[in-house]
Formats: C-alpha cells, sequence, structure tokens
C-alpha cells in the first residue's frame, strides 16, 4: 500500500485537477480571505490559534511583491477586526527577496510594523538553501527593531547547528520544521536524503538548545514519535507548557493534533490560503503520500 501511495503520488500532474482541488479543501482554508477567516473562526472556537499564509512565492516583478504586502495588510486588518488567535507567515520570496533584498526589507518593515499595530506577529518562512543566508541575515537586520518577527529553521541543514549559534543570540522566536525542499546532499545532515527520521536527533537537539536557552520554540512537525521525545524533553527538564508550542499543518494528524490539544499544549495551525492552491496541494501530496488515499476515494466518487 505504502508503495501504491508514493506510485500515485507522483502520478498527480495526470489526475484531473477538480479531483486535486476536492481533496484539497481539507488542507486549503479556500481560494480567498473571507473563506480562511471563516476556518479560522471555526479553528479558534475549537481551541486552536493559527498561523496564516497566503500561497504564492513565485513574483517575478516588485508590483507582485507590493501586491502580497497589501494582502497581507488585509490578513493583518481582519486578524484585528474579528479578534482572531493568529499570527502570519511569510515567505520572503514572496515579498521580493530574489529581486532586490533591500527592498523585501522595506515591505517587511512595513508588515511588522502593521503586525504591530494590530497585536500580533510575523514568521518568516525558511525557503530552499539558495535562500537561507539572505534570509537569515534579513532576519537578524529586522530583529534589531522588532521584537515580533520570528523565523523557521530546517533541522535537516547541516549549516542550522552553526546558524542556532547566532540566532539564539538574539534570542529568537524561531520554528523549528524538518524542512521539505530538495537540496544536495552536502547540504544535509547525515542519512536525511534517503531517512527522514535521520533529522529527528538533529530536531531535538535545537529544540533542547531553546529549552536551554529561554527562547520560545514552536515544533512543527507531525512525526508522532518526535512530538513524543519533545514531550519527554519537556517534562524531564521542567519546562512550561507555555514556553513552546507545536505547530500543525491545517488537516494533518488531526487526531494527533486533537491529542496534544487535550493534554494542554497549544497547538497552532498553519492556515494556507489563496489562488495557488493546485501547486500547494500537489507538493502536500507528495511530502504526505498517505494522502493519497483521500485522492483515491475522490476517484470513486466518495
Amino acid at each position: 500500500m505504502q508503495f501504491f501511495n508514493v506510485m500515485m503520488a507522483y502520478a498527480i500532474p495526470l489526475v484531473p485537477r477538480f479531483l486535486v482541488q476536492r481533496i484539497s479543501r481539507r488542507y486549503i482554508a479556500g481560494a480567498d480571505l473571507t473563506q480562511a477567516v471563516a476556518r479560522i473562526r471555526q479553528l479558534n472556537a475549537q481551541g486552536f490559534p493559527v498561523t496564516v499564509d497566503d500561497l504564492g512565492e513565485l513574483v517575478i516583478t516588485p508590483g507582485h511583491a507590493d501586491a502580497m504586502v497589501d494582502e497581507y495588510e488585509q490578513v493583518l486588518q481582519a486578524i484585528d477586526r474579528e479578534q482572531l488567535q493568529a499570527t502570519i507567515s511569510v515567505k520572503p520570496s514572496a515579498v521580493g527577496l530574489l529581486l532586490d533584498a533591500k527592498a523585501c526589507g522595506e515591505r517587511l518593515e512595513q508588515l511588522l510594523a502593521s503586525a504591530a499595530a494590530h497585536a500580533t506577529s510575523i514568521c518568516l518562512d525558511m525557503e530552499d538553501a539558495s535562500c537561507t543566508q539572505a534570509e537569515i541575515d534579513l532576519f537578524g537586520s529586522l530583529a534589531q527593531c522588532h521584537r515580533n518577527v520570528h523565523l523557521a529553521v530546517q533541522a535537516y541543514l547541516r549549516r542550522t547547528h552553526r546558524d542556532m549559534e547566532f540566532l539564539l543570540g538574539l534570542r529568537a522566536t524561531m520554528r523549528i520544521c524538518k524542512g521539505i525542499y530538495v537540496e544536495q546532499p552536502d547540504h544535509l545532515v547525515d542519512g536525511a536524503l534517503s531517512n527522514r527520521t535521520a533529522i529527528n536527533p538533529h530536531f531535538l537537539a535545537h529544540v533542547s538548545r531553546c529549552f536551554e536557552a529561554g527562547t520560545f520554540v514552536a515544533v512543527a512537525t507531525h512525526d508522532a514519535a518526535l512530538i513524543q521525545e519533545v514531550v519527554h524533553l519537556a517534562r524531564r527538564t521542567k519546562i512550561s507548557a507555555t514556553a513552546f508550542e507545536f505547530q500543525m499543518l491545517l488537516g494533518v494528524c488531526e487526531p494527533l493534533r486533537d491529542q496534544l490539544r487535550t493534554m494542554g499544549f497549544t497547538v497552532r495551525i498553519y492556515v494556507p490560503y489563496g489562488k495557488d492552491w493546485y501547486g500547494y496541494s500537489t507538493r502536500r501530496i507528495k511530502e504526505n503520500p498517505q494522502i493519497v488515499g483521500h485522492l483515491a476515494r475522490a476517484l470513486m466518487g466518495y
């Protein structure tokens, strides 16, 4: 069955778009902000704060980057107006990092000021290794003046052990994730190319360093064994449940998500929305072949 799921996942380009859209409703909050707000209200009512991502990272002109900023301004206004428990997540490339790093920084300065005015924060999503240093440099500059900027770091990169020194020196709030981009083997920790569980000791080490430094950390994973190790680490070191949170993607591992909430942990849901539902959905399916089961049911009309 696992082999079938993997093969089906890589056959996604052959699947009609309307079927992919049918299953995407589980993982995407909608095509526009109105639909996203309705989904966020439901999650908040169930006890889950969220972080909101406007889908789309391919920005080819400054005008596209400015439009992304305008959309995020609308999100921030909605968070305030609707009194949502929400932050936002922004890919630096979506606001022009690859076009003009200086202009990208200025756009993020604007968004961070707006986020502060609306009493919320922004996490900079980490992208592929070609962007890593530029995004860490950008974060370091922004963090000098803004305490409401956070950064995602990827445990599968060798360099992350070194980058943590710099980030902990800033007392930065971080989101630790395993990493999803296809990278060169020499960029990755040993074994990560063929075995995702090989990342776990590195992931846990980064979380432990945040605990030791007293910096808030978001633990972003759906790996049940790794989550259990984080829980054991927190209990063994007497770390308060308010000193960290778990983060999970919308529609993924919901029983585990609910269990963590019942245990008294905060679970923040990563809520994507926007017109790039197809690209996002196909990436999720390839990363998590178990989703193919939902696709199979859609094919059969269930």
